[in-house]
């Protein structure tokens, strides 16, 4: 049975540099950034921007330095989400791709495609999205019917994915595929492969609008699309492992409790102009929630530089980071009868319109709110 323990943790003093670094990088590149546009935090892509901050040494921080990375530790990666999340940066071009895709590949892939690939993450060159989700499957990532069927120097695909965030700007995605389609259990006979988007025959990519009116997330359709058996990412009929290790890598960040983080501080700003006790509580306690969460975060960040695996605990951050995340817009429209509009009005107007249509997405992302609670009950022995 598990035992939850969240160490209070400081960060370490050399982080202080790569704060300043990137807040000046912002100041810059951020200049005329529109307060409504900053509530878009990880989710606003800007492909032009991510390629600046990878040319600027951001991406890659904690990849070795044999790969093209920057070999910085998880506290210094850590301040630079902080900073960019607080900021609002349209950082949703290189989320994925230096958040999962980078690292699955340096812990799974072969060398030569660490060798190939790595690099060019680091550099901001190429972008990743992730092939996880499909049509009819709901929340039960094993139950997918993507195919890859062996063939001469490779495979080929057949199927389709659904929700892929980023698909249609995105350079490659890893998909989990089913290699073995005779296997027994249903968590067996998946493989993770790396699909290039960009140069592959036989995919079509149709992009779905979201409740925000934005082109986010994409259909991927597969037509005997020929992937290379270069393209192998770890051991075949293995994949369901290796998706588990990468879902980890999802729970636990500052992204768990600052996506709201724009509208707390419209928020902010108007309980400012007419201070009452009812403001004042209501901000004070999300206030403290946001820095216990931050502590908690923290504490996570601590597990994986020691190189420990704190999934379970990550999954708490993720839970209790959801609903703090998802009662920012809520208190905002108990506390002032203002009516939000995505493209009118002011900054607080415009805000709290994203996020509230945003925000019902954050009990899905990184995994359903009943999937992580059957992850945690697991850990307990309740289960």
């Amino acid at each position: 049975m598990h035992s939850f323990r969240f160490e209070p943790t400081e960060l370490p003093p050399e982080t202080a540099a790569i704060r300043a670094d990137v807040r000046a990088f912002l100041a810059e590149n951020l200049a005329d950034y529109a307060a409504a546009m900053r509530s878009r935090s990880w989710l606003g892509i800007d492909m032009n921007f991510s390629r600046k901050f990878g040319q600027a040494g951001f991406l890659g921080m904690t990849f070795p330095k044999e790969y093209g990375g920057h070999g910085k530790t998880a506290f210094e990666r850590y301040v630079m989400l902080e900073e960019v999340l607080a900021a609002g940066a349209p950082v949703g071009g290189h989320w994925m791709t230096d958040r999962q895709s980078g690292p699955l590949i340096l812990k799974f892939g072969t060398e030569e495609m660490k060798q190939r690939i790595i690099p060019r993450i680091a550099k901001g060159e190429i972008f990743f999205c992730i092939g996880m989700s499909e049509p009819d499957s709901g929340s039960d990532l094993a139950s997918i019917r993507t195919k890859a069927t062996r063939t001469d120097g490779g495979w080929l695909v057949n199927g389709a994915k659904i929700w892929t965030s980023g698909a249609h700007l995105h350079d490659y995605m890893i998909a989990l595929v089913r290699t073995n389609p005779e296997a027994e259990r249903k968590h067996d006979g998946m493989s993770q492969i790396l699909i290039d988007l960009k140069n592959t025959d036989g995919i079509t990519i149709r992009p779905i609008k979201n409740l925000a009116g934005e082109k986010h997330f994409n259909e991927c359709v597969f037509e005997d699309a020929f992937v290379p058996d270069a393209n192998l990412i770890g051991t075949e009929n293995e994949g369901w492992s290796q998706v588990m290790a990468e879902l980890a890598f999802e729970r636990s960040g500052p992204e768990r409790y600052l996506s709201s983080y724009q509208m707390l501080r419209e928020l902010l700003k108007e309980v400012s102009k007419d201070t009452t006790p009812q403001g004042a509580r209501a901000v004070g306690r999300l206030v403290a929630h946001l820095a216990t969460l931050r502590n908690m975060s923290i504490s996570v960040a601590a597990k994986l530089q020691a190189g420990e695996d704190p999934a379970l605990d990550g999954a708490v951050v993720k839970e209790v980071g959801t609903l703090f995340e998802q009662s920012v817009p809520f208190i905002a429209h108990q506390m002032f009868e203002r009516e939000p509009s995505p493209h009118h009005g002011d900054d607080f107007e415009q805000t709290m319109a994203y996020t509230t249509l945003s925000a019902s997405a954050y009990a899905v992302r990184g995994g359903t709110r009943e999937i992580v609670r059957g992850i945690l009950a697991r850990g307990l022995g309740l289960r």
